[in-house]
């Protein structure tokens, strides 16, 4: 099955600020570094900090194309010459195996059903890799974007790589044209997204409660997290963990999507 979505707006990076990342994971994991200051007493290097205390991590601290941003909604420009967002699922369903990294919620898709992506600011085609769940210990933040200064309770990335010029996400991140990032808000509501409705249920969040838990999910249709909107706004910029290459196109949701404060609280739970 084939999605196709109206264009909406291109971005201009050098009209942005970029921010520092604003969720609250609870500790490191895979390195020495955090989205947040102290982590169980102990200082570890925040995004500004990143370039600092690895040489391979320079660009994220003098990069000049760095994500988050904040979205000025003000300082965006219609961009004609886009052509539509277009998904492809081949019409299935995809499973995938949900992980506690210890900084967000990852569900990393199994290899036997592809997801694609192209049009808009893509020449070329991606592939969904992996889906990152990001959100903060308190509704008003949580999301690694802002919109006009304000963030959200969380923030879906949903991360594919160039496959036509690159075999994998690793080498693809690394290199140009290499990544596409699509971002959506999330937001607190009485009802809750049918696709993030199925990660976040009890039955399946709590399998995932300490680092490293991981927990197999199967029957997910792609189309279901998307929200109701076909406009989307677009940038390049860069990775949001380190090394933060600068070789990501961001596409973002005009819409947010939904989940129940039961289900917020469940995140919060998380440990480690």
């Amino acid at each position: 099955m084939e999605i196709v979505w109206e264009v909406l707006f291109l971005l201009q990076a050098n009209f942005i600020v970029c921010i520092s990342a604003q969720q609250n994971s609870p500790k490191i994991h895979e390195g020495w570094w955090a989205y947040k200051e102290v982590v169980q007493g102990s200082f570890v290097p925040v995004p500004s900090f990143w370039g600092l205390v690895n040489s391979a991590w320079n660009l994220c601290s003098v990069g000049k194309r760095q994500s988050p941003v904040n979205i000025e909604t003000s300082h965006m420009i219609f961009d004609p010459f886009l052509t539509p967002l277009r998904i492809n699922t081949g019409g299935r369903k995809v499973s995938g195996t949900m992980y506690n990294t210890g900084r967000h919620v990852s569900l990393r898709l199994d290899k036997e059903h592809l997801v694609n992506i192209s049009g808009g600011p893509m020449t070329y085609s991606h592939r969904l890799e992996e889906i990152r769940l990001h959100f903060g210990s308190e509704d008003s933040q949580g999301s690694e974007h802002l919109l006009n200064g304000q963030a959200f309770s969380g923030e879906v990335q949903l991360i594919h790589y160039n496959h036509e010029l690159y075999t994998n996400v690793t080498e693809a991140a690394k290199s140009p044209n290499g990544l596409v990032v699509v971002s959506i808000f999330i937001k607190v509501s009485d009802s809750s997204n049918p696709f993030l409705n199925r990660m976040l249920n009890r039955d399946t969040i709590t399998r995932i409660t300490y680092k490293n838990d991981a927990y197999l999910l199967q029957g997910l249709n792609i189309e279901e997290l998307y929200p109701e909107t076909s406009s989307f706004i677009t940038y390049d910029g860069s990775m949001t963990i380190p090394p933060c290459y600068e070789t990501a196109s961001w596409i973002i949701m005009n819409k947010p999507v939904y989940i129940t404060r039961m289900q917020m609280h469940s995140l919060r739970l998380l440990s480690q």
